[in-house]
């Protein structure tokens, strides 16, 4: 065999490694969906609670989106929940958010800052309001709660916006037959396990991982809340983005349920403004619907992302960005 230097074996190996690169770069190339320029730059997203389903979800799409577009630095915002979303979207402290279609239409009749701005780029998922309370507790409907300790959720929360909406359709003053306490998902398992509090409202995609470990650990029960649908749909706008929905008995398999739960769900939106550029928006819709699979091995409720029923953004009209990655796909 003949004898070959060290620094051509080296140069060798450097030129082949540059072609390696080369090819590798010219695949990423190809494989990106044609026409699509590649994003730079940096956006913030506002999920939540660390422990609620927005987070983890944000979490999750921030790997995806670091995959489809490197280019794009993501920073996740949590947050008290769909109405401090809301707030930060529109007033440009965030870019991009999930927030409840009910939140959505209160932030909008309200007038609050931005709100003509909101835009939306897909529905996502269905939040379930569950209420929880301990296994051997005599609460059997909402209107048992008075004189209860109940948490209603953060002041900037979804969950605050439906409970004291439920808790009025029950007949009940949010702020004088119960005891309000201003907590979210983060804290109500531990305080509702040490006796601090009777029982807790919590709005979120089904299962929800505090709720499931707290059902592995301690004996609870969900209450029923469907018997309140009727009063609270003729309530008018915004409830009429409540519907009827059942809980199965097995989204809390530790849970003292003996059968179904009737309660109510509403959609989960996700939300930019106007002002958020047409082609992040499309390459990010299309990274929200392509990771749903993915997603939704961890994050369940993610699963039931659709591409037939994400263009249905009520009340909000659908971004220009996320109308050019429908018209894109479709049949």
């Amino acid at each position: 065999m003949a004898y070959v230097p060290p620094r051509i074996r080296r140069r060798t190996a450097l030129w082949g490694l540059v072609a390696v690169l080369a090819v590798l770069g010219l695949l990423t190339w190809w494989l990106r969906p044609f026409g699509e320029p590649e994003l730079k730059g940096e956006l913030t997203f506002s999920t939540g609670v660390r422990t609620g389903v927005y987070h983890r979800y944000g979490q999750l799409l921030e790997h995806a989106l670091a995959q489809d577009m490197p280019g794009v630095k993501v920073q996740l915002q949590p947050s008290e929940g769909s109405q401090e979303n809301l707030q930060r979207v529109a007033t440009g402290k965030a870019d991009f958010t999930i927030a409840t279609a009910d939140a959505v239409s209160k932030y909008r009749a309200d007038g609050k800052p931005g709100a003509e701005q909101l835009r939306g780029v897909a529905r996502l998922y269905d939040d379930y309001v569950q209420l929880v309370v301990p296994a051997g507790s005599s609460v059997q409907s909402a209107r048992d709660l008075k004189g209860k300790r109940v948490a209603i959720g953060q002041p900037g929360s979804g969950v605050r916006l439906i409970s004291e909406r439920l808790l009025r359709a029950a007949k009940l003053d949010p702020a004088r037959d119960i005891t309000p306490v201003s907590i979210g998902i983060d804290t109500m398992p531990a305080e509702l396990e040490a006796g601090r509090i009777d029982a807790f409202f919590w709005s979120g995609g089904l299962p929800t991982q505090a709720v499931r470990d707290l059902a592995d650990r301690y004996e609870i029960r969900l209450v029923q809340l469907g018997d309140l649908v009727p009063s609270l749909q003729a309530s008018g706008t915004p409830a009429r983005y409540y519907r009827a929905a059942v809980m199965p008995q097995d989204a809390y398999a530790r849970a003292r349920n003996t059968s179904s739960v009737a309660t109510l769900a509403v959609p989960n939106l996700l939300v930019t403004t106007e002002e958020t550029d047409p082609e992040l928006t499309k390459q990010f819709t299309r990274t929200v619907i392509a990771s749903r699979d993915t997603i939704g091995h961890e994050v369940h409720a993610a699963q039931l992302v659709d591409l037939r029923t994400a263009i249905y953004t009520d009340p909000l009209d659908l971004h220009e960005g996320a109308q050019r990655y429908y018209r894109s796909v479709k049949p």
